[in-house]
């Protein structure tokens, strides 16, 4: 078959297509209009991330099977019209993670010991080796926000400075935090006065957006040090600058910034922060491991084989799929709602499967699930083939039960979660013609509803009156409800669950009038 390379890829990738008997054309620089002209006679296109595989290319393809991005994220390819066409996108998420967990350690190097502010100043004729005393590492508290791939390596190497490892990630299990030798913390004003040095490796998420500010800057030693190769933004730029202007924050080390490329922002003029142009990937080893393994994964698309790396597809079986696959969307909802539900990291699930679905293999489902849960956990593309293998990394345990007796539905999948104290469950099933979703069951409650885009889940004392209150105070905010199911409990706890499908969000003003005015015990807003 033909494979297009639109931007310079290690030889030893090109070698293994043409090696494996395909034609491979390298063709750079190419103009939107160019690649558009060119994509049709091609199986196969792989780009790093200055191509821009859109809509339009991706349609002009007609005969394209794969598109490899050679490096971690797929923000340049249009993965819906790429799922649309039955196109693979698959991505090379591991290639950089050594490379990124150096340039950490690196930097950290640097603020500890100034060295790119002694380097410059010698280039500037002077010898002001006094000014430029430095910090040991040794015996040093380091916290590390996120201790997936990159945070575990920075972990494993920040162990060998003899550094105390301190660290916060919800999803990261007791036993994989013990095993990289960090204390875990579940408050992050908790850990925040104890660090000597803090580096992030977070997704950027809304959650972890501007994260780090002056409330928290102000909870830190003033002789702190912070480091960024994650993702820009995490740290918030303006309040940053001020910490470290007036030394609540002793230095900073940033690579990675939320509009790039940066040539000019607060942190530029100050001496004490060190800058760098997105360099976490920028080495020639992981070039080349990106080069070969998305030259791999585009073999094994060519070959109709599993892709690991696929962030839209995966390959199944005809009778499996067939079975379960009005199923999967609707556990993945399931999952993204157990994640909303959740205050903390969830640790185990157990998919319970009821009815004529259970005479299946339903592991596929315990995937779906994680793909939800995971979906608002991390900022790179989950799927059904990685789900799995981001649930081990993290350490949540999965669990599959079958009964195949019927209930009060031919079908149901039942979702529960262990997150922290919390014991969390949403059930479903598939009804119609159409394939309609329907959540029958939130924490054991039975309830029977079709849900939409933003959902307000409620849990309060069963007594007379409550419901209309709710619906003044959701009124009195001209928050329309759309449609609604209140849940009961056979086991008689005389609590009630109401979820409602509302037309817009609700505010967190109104949520604190929720609690005080109907006298709510638990409140979540979930969106889909």
């Amino acid at each position: 078959m033909k494979v297009l390379v639109s931007e310079k890829l290690a030889d030893k990738g090109i070698e293994l297509l043409r090696e494996a008997g395909h034609e491979v054309d390298v063709k750079l620089e190419l103009s939107p209009e160019e690649l558009v002209e060119t994509i049709p006679d091609y199986e196969a296109l792989i780009v790093r991330s200055a191509t821009q595989a859109t809509r339009e290319v991706i349609e002009a393809g007609t005969q394209l099977k794969i598109i490899g991005r050679a490096g971690v994220g797929v923000d340049n390819v249009d993965v819906t019209a790429a799922t649309e066409r039955g196109v693979i996108v698959c991505n090379a998420p591991t290639s950089n993670v050594i490379s990124a967990a150096e340039q950490t350690m690196a930097l950290l190097l640097s603020c500890a010991r100034r060295t790119p502010q002694a380097n410059a100043s010698m280039k500037a004729g002077k010898w002001d080796r006094g000014k430029f005393t430095g910090n040991e590492m040794y015996e040093k508290t380091l916290a590390i926000f996120g201790l997936g791939r990159i945070g575990g390596l920075v972990a494993e190497r920040a162990k060998s400075f003899g550094m105390e490892l301190i660290g916060f990630d919800p999803y990261c299990s007791p036993e994989r935090a013990a095993h990289l030798g960090v204390t875990l913390y579940e408050d992050i004003n908790d850990i925040l006065p104890l660090a000597d040095f803090i580096t992030v490796h977070l997704p950027k998420t809304k959650e972890t957006i501007g994260m780090f500010s002056a409330p928290q800057f102000a909870k830190m030693k003033d002789t702190v040090y912070l480091v960024n190769t994650a993702r820009g933004g995490i740290y918030d730029v303006e309040a940053l600058a001020e910490a470290l202007r007036t030394g609540a924050v002793a230095g900073a080390a940033i690579d990675v910034y939320e509009k790039e490329p940066c040539t000019a922002s607060a942190l530029h003029e100050l001496d004490n922060c060190i800058l760098t142009p997105h360099l976490g990937a920028s080495t020639k080893e992981a070039q080349l491991r990106a080069g070969e393994q998305i030259a791999e994964y585009v073999l094994l698309g060519l070959e109709g084989k599993m892709v690991p790396t696929a962030v839209n597809v995966t390959l199944m079986s005809e009778d499996v799929m067939s079975a379960v696959a009005p199923y999967i969307e609707a556990c993945q909802t399931c999952g993204e709602i157990l994640a909303q539900l959740a205050d903390e990291g969830i640790s185990a699930i157990e998919v319970k499967v009821m009815g004529d679905l259970a005479e299946h293999d339903v592991s596929l489902l315990a995937t779906a699930a994680l793909r939800g849960i995971f979906s608002h956990a991390t900022d790179d593309p989950v799927n059904l083939v990685n789900a799995s293998y981001l649930a081990e990394q993290r350490g949540v345990k999965v669990s599959v039960v079958k009964d195949p007796l019927r209930y009060e539905y031919a079908s149901v999948v039942s979702i529960s979660a262990k997150a922290g104290t919390q014991d969390l469950e949403v059930g479903c099933t598939i009804s119609g013609p159409n394939n309609v979703m329907r959540i029958v069951s939130v924490f054991g409650y039975k309830l029977d509803l079709i849900p939409r885009n933003n959902i307000l889940v409620l849990r309060y004392e069963d007594t007379p009156g409550k419901l209309g209150r709710i619906g003044t105070v959701l009124g009195n905010a001209n928050i329309n409800i759309s449609t609604m199911e209140i849940g009961t409990n056979e086991a008689g706890t005389g609590e009630a669950v109401v979820l409602m499908n509302l037309d817009s969000p609700v505010p967190a003003e109104v949520y604190t009038e929720l609690c005080t005015v109907v006298g709510v015990c638990d409140s979540w807003a979930v969106k889909l």
